[in-house]
């Protein structure tokens, strides 16, 4: 007898139906776009995207180019323009299970109760009945078993890369004999593209990182003026000052897969911080991260060799960073879908300052600069930010994969990565715009201990948007002076994007009200039971802290916990607002 699939189940794929109804509209309405030389029968390829259409543009048509001038024809582009990597992520889900639901009915093949979460499981399932659907479902890589009809999956950062590449969704270009000659490395052997650079992953075999991202904040000197500020925000603490209420511009972490990127820099930092300030050295640190790391011990558990206090002081960073998370929040004037939008408002002085990424500041920087005013400055606090990568993807059962190959190709070579930062018109330039962005060449970035290199980024000086070889913007330099322990806060980088929700956006008036009466009644130092008010977190369906950070939004419903937990912040901010209240009027 067949099972029925279980109100849980129901649940999901409803969501996963609406959002993908939801994602589709656009494209039946979409209109056609020029395509120069291209012709039927020409080559097309369809890619998911969440870059700008600038970006889009200066891409599809380098490529065309590129291809044209190699292989004889011009390659048209579909883009999906979906949204962020979260509609991305939640839309490339729901047409897999699809697919391979379609697949397994056509093929006679059952489809158990839970198949469809087990498909796009990110380990391998323990029932053995669902393991063959998660086991059967990563065997294949044609077009013609199934697909999603898209070829690429292009931006957007490394943990959704990661996550479409565990999910099953993506497949390694190549094998490792097939990579193309010299795309990697020089024509010396000297690396183009490291796996890692300051803890970070920037490429492994399925995905490859194009461009790299910093975070920081950006300012408006005049609003800052205005603020009676005379210092320009340099460090992430600086936005919890009382001076910036309702003067911070922020992006939505759920939305932006880059926010919350940056978001998890910010908690990352104070773990560093913490323990910095507790006596602990960097020889220390990077001593005690590789023994835990070859002891393979449960989260949490230390060996011998390091010691419980070291692991405690993470935690308790980990902690003062959720706390700095939260009055950055309060401060916060709005929480938007679109992580540009911040820069844009700053430079306009709608907001006093905002937590950006490093390229829309810098294209913001430039399209206002008159003279040598700027409406806009912008810096990544030192030791705040590692450098990550938006990497690309080549998807499951693409329907083209040899010229989606050859686009990934484009992408990593040296004419694709100068369209990142060289100024339109240059050789080799973007067409149109200066897209501002940070290539991931070696060779566009000086390296002293490798003559070929130097000269190479010396070169490419002449043409780069942004001074390159400056180690304020040396993406090499800034990657390096960041160690990124991976323990501390990637395997949290979903819980952070649910509890800054809860805790900062779906409680944003209550948490605007409390803080606000704080600052009327003399600021934190005179509010201490308003402030311990402020900063409870919720103990359901665990209490919040480092060591269920993961078991929370692994093991339970997000709906149900996101409900609880919406409904304590909200409770506890009115109570640290009669708090303080209560203290004013005595």
């Amino acid at each position: 007898m067949k099972k029925k699939d279980s109100p849980q189940q129901i649940k999901q794929i409803a969501i996963i139906i609406a959002a993908v109804i939801t994602v589709a509209m656009p494209f039946i309405f979409q209109r056609e776009k020029p395509t120069g030389k291209w012709k039927a029968g020409d080559p097309v390829l369809v890619i998911v995207s969440p870059h700008i259409a600038v970006i889009r543009d200066e891409f599809e048509q380098g490529f065309s180019k590129w291809h044209e001038n190699k292989y004889g024809t011009p390659v048209k582009v579909d883009w999906r323009a979906i949204g962020g990597t979260t509609e991305i992520m939640r839309y490339i889900s729901g047409e897999y299970i699809s697919a391979y639901r379609a697949y397994r009915k056509r093929n006679g093949l059952p489809w158990p109760e839970g198949a469809a979460s087990a498909t796009i499981a990110k380990r391998p399932p323990e029932d053995p009945i669902l393991l063959e659907v998660w086991e059967n479902f990563r065997e294949h890589d044609d077009a013609e078993e199934y697909g999603i009809m898209i070829d690429l999956f292009f931006g957007g950062g490394t943990y959704d890369h990661s996550s479409a590449e565990r999910q099953g969704f993506t497949v390694a270009p190549w094998n490792e004999e097939e990579i193309p000659a010299g795309l990697l490395a020089n024509d010396d052997g000297t690396s183009m593209f490291p796996e890692s650079l300051g803890g970070e992953v920037w490429r492994t075999p399925v995905f490859y990182s194009a461009v790299l991202s910093g975070f920081g904040i950006c300012s408006n000197p005049d609003r800052l003026e205005e603020l009676g500020i005379e210092k320009t925000p340099t460090s992430w603490n600086d936005l919890t000052d009382p001076r910036y209420f309702g003067q911070i511009g922020v992006t939505d972490p759920t939305k932006s897969g880059s926010i919350a990127k940056a978001f998890e820099m910010i908690i990352h930092s104070e773990c560093y911080k913490h323990l910095i300030e507790n006596g602990w050295t960097e020889e220390q640190i990077n001593h005690f991260e590789e023994k835990i790391a070859e002891s393979k011990l449960p989260s949490g558990q230390m060996p011998e060799a390091v010691p419980q206090e070291y692991q405690k002081d993470v935690e308790d960073g980990w902690m003062r960073g959720i706390h700095l998370v939260q009055l950055i929040g309060a401060n916060a004037r709005y929480f938007t879908d679109g992580a540009g939008k911040v820069s844009v408002d700053v430079s306009s002085g709608d907001a006093a300052a905002g937590i950006s990424i490093d390229f829309y500041s810098r294209v913001q920087a430039e399209v206002t600069r008159v003279g040598d005013k700027t409406r806009l400055d912008y810096i990544t606090p030192l030791g705040g930010s590692s450098m990550s990568g938006d990497p690309i993807s080549l998807l499951r059962g693409a329907p083209n994969p040899v010229v989606s190959r050859r686009f990934i190709e484009f992408v990593l070579s040296e004419d694709g990565q100068k369209l990142w930062n060289y100024r339109p018109g240059t050789p080799g330039g973007p067409m149109k715009s200066a897209l501002r962005r940070l290539p991931i060449r070696r060779d566009f970035y000086p390296d002293p201990e490798h003559e070929s290199v130097q000269i190479r980024a010396e070169q490419h000086s002449q043409y780069t948007a942004d001074m390159l070889l400056d180690p304020a913007v040396d993406a090499y330099h800034l990657a390096n002076s960041f160690k990124y322990q991976q323990r501390w806060t990637a395997a949290h980088f979903a819980f952070f994007r649910q509890l800054i929700r809860a805790m900062c956006m779906d409680s944003s008036m209550e948490l605007g009200q409390a803080w606000k009466a704080i600052i009327d009644n003399g600021g934190p130092e005179n509010n201490a039971e308003a402030m311990e008010l402020l900063r409870r977190l919720p103990d359901k369906p665990l209490p919040v802290n480092w060591r269920n950070a993961s078991a929370i939004t692994s093991d339970h419903d997000t709906m149900d916990y996101m409900r609880e937990w919406v409904i304590f912040f909200r409770e506890s901010y009115k109570e640290a607002a009669r708090s303080a209240s209560s203290c004013r009027e005595n």
